[in-house]
């Protein structure tokens, strides 16, 4: 029993003593995260809450576009085999259903040549075709266009710091206009604080940056793929078309031979 009780009261003594090592350092990480929270609202609030919203904006951006541009969303191997072996049987409202079904900008570009032949039956190939190129180009600038919010945070983070800095010292020369004694050590944390929006903007804006430039990579490679099934489903359908055409013509042929 007294074996027991002096391994714990040595338990206890242990204990103690790693607390009152750790106290410092927990001490010191605290004061050091007060300081940091109290640089950033040293900038004025007028000024780091837009900044702050910028940055969630910023976040949302980047998880949003991990999670939709990616090559499943553009061009996926399953509509391209089921469009392939519609088109050869020339089964046109089966497609229009599996493109209505599918959420791809294939899809999408597919469903409007189909639905325009369908409605026109008259219509040339040409014609088709450049609704298939019109509507491809508002996919591909759908696809720029929803990145360059990335863009344009990137942008304007850093010009809402800037403004701060001017701002502030704009004020700190204000207060050396007002007093004649004011020293180079008591004008600096003016200074620093008016610095601190700057520094704020570039902490949103280069992450920013980096991703819309990982992220415009990205779609310039999804933009060449969907070129590349334009092509392959364009070629397609000129096949039909000319099969049609010689079966026309044949028919033509045989009724002014009897």
């Amino acid at each position: 029993m007294k074996r027991h009780l002096t391994l714990a009261f040595l338990l206890l003594l242990t204990t103690g003593s790693l607390l009152a090592q750790e106290a410092p350092r927990l001490e010191a990480t605290d004061s050091a995260a007060k300081s940091m929270l109290d640089s950033l609202l040293e900038g004025g609030p007028w000024l780091m809450i837009p900044l702050a919203a910028l940055s969630f904006i910023a976040v949302l951006l980047i998880i949003f576009y991990t999670f939709t541009i990616r090559q499943g969303a553009v061009v996926s191997d399953k509509f391209m085999n089921a469009a392939d072996a519609l088109i050869r049987k020339q089964d046109y409202l089966g497609l229009i259903a599996v493109c209505n079904r599918e959420n791809e900008c294939i899809a999408r570009i597919v469903y409007k040549t189909l639905d325009f032949a369908t409605k026109n039956p008259t219509a040339s190939f040409d014609e088709v075709r450049e609704v298939t190129e019109a509507e491809g180009t508002r996919q591909a600038s759908i696809l720029n266009n929803r990145i360059s919010y990335l863009n344009d945070i990137s942008r304007v983070a850093p010009m809402v710091g800037l403004f701060g800095t001017v701002v502030g010292m704009i004020k700190a020369f204000e207060s050396i206009g007002k007093s004649s004694g004011v020293q180079h050590m008591e004008l600096a944390p003016g200074v620093a604080q008016a610095l601190v929006t700057t520094a704020a903007g570039l902490v949103v804006s280069i992450p920013s940056l980096i991703f819309y430039s990982i992220f415009r990579g990205k779609v310039q490679k999804l933009i060449a793929e969907l070129e590349a099934a334009m092509t392959h489903i364009m070629a397609l359908l000129a096949a039909q078309y000319k099969r049609a055409n010689y079966r026309a013509s044949a028919r033509r042929d045989g009724s002014d031979g009897e």
